[in-house]
């Protein structure tokens, strides 16, 4: 029968470890639930036996934050505790292989939160700006796009030039499909903002074929070739329904159209790129980041759309970020405003960074996130640029965040939820 093992001594400790003069060590990792957003955002603090010395990171899985906080507290915290967290590379193999069953968002989103706090302790130790550990500055701004929605193409061409004026040259259009449950348009009134709510709505990607296509067209026309118009579908649609999509689009002069299908689908890629030259980008549901590699290969994509929380953090991603330069894919991460500031900090870091970034996606914040978030980064000018202060440049301000609890499980999770015309589960 082996011996018990030591509480106090972590398991699988790197030989190296004791060798060193230096003694820093973790000494507790800490999650905390907040929403100052609406959506739940899980934070993680990483604290060491250095006074004051501490990292963040984001763990947000909106749809399942209690999964991915439970992962973090019962299973990642022992594991981590009285090590040096330093050795980033090491503790991020080592908490992905403690699972055994490796993958999948709930894990991808708890290594995600350790990562990225453990990359901003090490840039707080040494006293540089994240930007600095991933090789500097690449470029002195992130072009941002921001998002606009509109019931036809006139008042589109209002609000993509309402965004031109504050800076955006990237703007992503979204029309409504009359009579279906449309992603990315505003409810036109009460009872469809019920319905919404409810779910009780339909999705029709008969009437989304014929109604989009049109509208975005003219938006084109409207708004002239001097900003760059950006559409999601949003997995919406099945392989031949995307491949109609695109022929229809083809003249709208898109940077990219987003998520045509879902990652279930990524393996009709190849149809598509033989079908149309519209540009596409896909990728922020993707929890591996060995699920990019096909659509890499062709390449079958223009754009890797990176969610680094839930690809693991900034260790994979940065990886991924390497390989999509080689490819001559480009990045356009995923920045929603269920991204809290700490991942957007992150995110913008590898941006400024790496020679494959194309554009960021910018979420707008409540004021009620500027107060929970001390320097969070918000769009100027339609580009977005890193802090200079030491790690991520983002604080997390617990008190304030008591303020703002997390909806209950299920409120969020609605979201997600949709039915076709003929009553089946549609994607979302």
């Amino acid at each position: 029968m082996s011996a018990p093992h030591e509480p106090h001594l972590p398991l699988a400790q790197a030989p190296w470890v004791e060798e060193r003069g230096d003694k820093l060590r973790i000494t507790a990792v800490r999650t905390f639930l907040t929403a100052p957003q609406g959506c739940p955002y899980l934070i993680v603090r990483i604290e060491t036996n250095d006074p004051g010395l501490y990292g963040l990171g984001c763990a947000s899985d909106p749809q399942r934050p209690l999964a991915v906080r439970s992962v973090i507290d019962d299973y990642l915290a022992p594991l981590l505790r009285g090590r040096d967290p330093g050795d980033i590379e090491d503790l991020h193999r080592l908490a992905l292989n403690s699972a055994y069953w490796r993958g999948g968002s709930i894990t991808g989103n708890a290594l995600g939160g350790v990562d990225v706090a453990l990359w901003d302790l090490k840039a707080k130790r040494l006293g540089a700006p994240l930007y600095a550990l991933l090789g500097g500055r690449f470029r002195h701004r992130a072009a941002a796009y921001t998002h606009v929605d509109g019931r036809d193409a006139e008042e589109l061409a209002d609000k993509v030039a309402a965004a031109r004026e504050r800076g955006f040259g990237h703007v992503r259009v979204q029309t409504a499909v009359p009579g279906s449950d449309t992603y990315g348009a505003a409810p036109s009134g009460a009872e469809e903002a019920r319905a919404r709510h409810d779910r009780s709505g339909r999705w029709d990607s008969a009437a989304y074929l014929r109604a989009v296509p049109p509208v975005l067209r003219r938006t084109r026309e409207l708004v002239g070739d001097g900003v760059e118009l950006l559409h999601d579908a949003h997995e919406r649609l099945d392989p031949r329904q995307a491949v109609e999509f695109l022929r229809r689009v083809a003249d709208a002069g898109l940077y990219f159209v987003e998520d045509v299908l879902a990652p279930e689908d990524a393996a009709h890629f190849a149809r598509l790129r033989a079908a149309s030259p519209v540009p596409l980008a896909m990728g922020e549901l993707f929890s591996d980041l060995t699920q990019f590699l096909p659509l890499l290969a062709g390449p079958l994509i223009d754009f890797a759309r990176i969610r680094i929380p839930t690809l693991g953090g900034l260790t994979p991603a940065r990886k991924l970020a390497a390989a999509c330069e080689l490819h001559g894919v480009r990045l356009a991460p995923h920045g929603p405003g269920d991204v809290s500031p700490l991942a957007q900090a992150a995110t913008v870091a590898l941006d400024i960074s790496s020679p494959a970034f194309g554009v960021q996606e910018a979420a707008t914040f409540r004021e009620a996130v500027l107060e929970v978030f001390p320097g969070t980064i918000v769009p100027r000018l339609g580009a977005m640029e890193p802090r200079e202060a030491p790690g991520l440049g983002v604080d997390f301000d617990e008190s304030v965040a008591r303020r703002y609890p997390a909806p209950e499980p299920l409120a969020h999770d609605r979201w997600a939820l949709l039915r076709t015309t003929d009553g089946s589960v549609q994607r979302p």
